[in-house]
């Protein structure tokens, strides 16, 4: 029997950088700004319905924990937005992270 090795929090930024695959940081302008990772888009949870990025645009959402990219997903979701996984949180990260 063969078992699928899950994929990890730093699995899942390695695909989105080598696909066309959004990494959408829902943390707060302040965390984001704190320490971010490369190339991600910083929509804070309770902004949402500012978001500016195609519905059928893939997206990986993303917080520090992962239950407030678990609402957004949900929320986006709503919004008519069609391919959505929620990775959980960048405490799990070992990427080195941004400032500003």
């Amino acid at each position: 029997m063969f078992f699928r090795k899950k994929k990890t929090f730093d699995d899942y930024v390695d695909e989105a950088y080598e696909k066309d695959i959004v990494l959408l940081d829902v943390r707060s302008s302040e965390e984001f700004k704190a320490g971010h990772l490369r190339n991600s888009k910083n929509v804070p949870l309770d902004k949402m319905d500012t978001i500016d990025i195609k519905k059928d645009q893939p997206l990986y959402v993303f917080c520090h924990s992962g239950a407030r990219s678990s609402v957004a997903v949900q929320q986006l979701s709503k919004m008519g937005y069609t391919d959505l996984i929620n990775i959980g949180g960048i405490y799990k990260s070992k990427k080195t992270l941004q400032e500003g």
